[in-house]
């Protein structure tokens, strides 16, 4: 790890007692792990909307019986395959399918494949859960 910085924070008193709160509900040991990974959320947010190399994953829940989705789907992971590192398939239920998708590319063309994927009939939900290369979070 990088040399630790001492720094102190100013804030109102029911501030202080709201952190603290969820210091303890997460479970962190102490606030500045908490501080830490709050910088680093915003930082990922910072990347996403600057447009930046970034790491995706997409979650599907589809009915596969719907008449050509599976090979709709697939389609579309072949059409972006240079950004798609990795897909999963599990079977929920005799209808119902959960695919997730790992992505690494530009943020803007990884909603573009997220929004692409969602807008199939018979895809029930499509979520984006949005991360970092980790290069810039250190």
């Amino acid at each position: 790890m990088s040399d630790l910085v001492r720094t102190s924070v100013s804030i109102e008193r029911p501030l202080l007692k709201r952190l603290e709160k969820m210091v303890r509900d997460s479970r962190y040991s102490n606030r500045s792990e908490f501080f830490r990974d709050m910088i680093r959320e915003r930082l990922v947010h910072e990347e996403w909307q600057q447009d930046q190399e970034v790491v995706g994953t997409i979650t599907l829940v589809y009915d596969h019986h719907v008449r050509l989705l599976s090979e709709k789907l697939t389609d579309l992971q072949h059409d972006h395959h240079g950004t798609i590192l990795a897909t999963t398939h599990v079977h929920l239920d005799k209808h119902t399918c959960a695919e997730m998708i790992m992505l690494k590319g530009r943020a803007g063309k990884i909603r573009r494949v997220a929004d692409l994927l969602r807008q199939q009939k018979g895809v029930f939900h499509a979520g984006l859960s949005i991360s970092s290369t980790g290069k810039k979070l250190a």
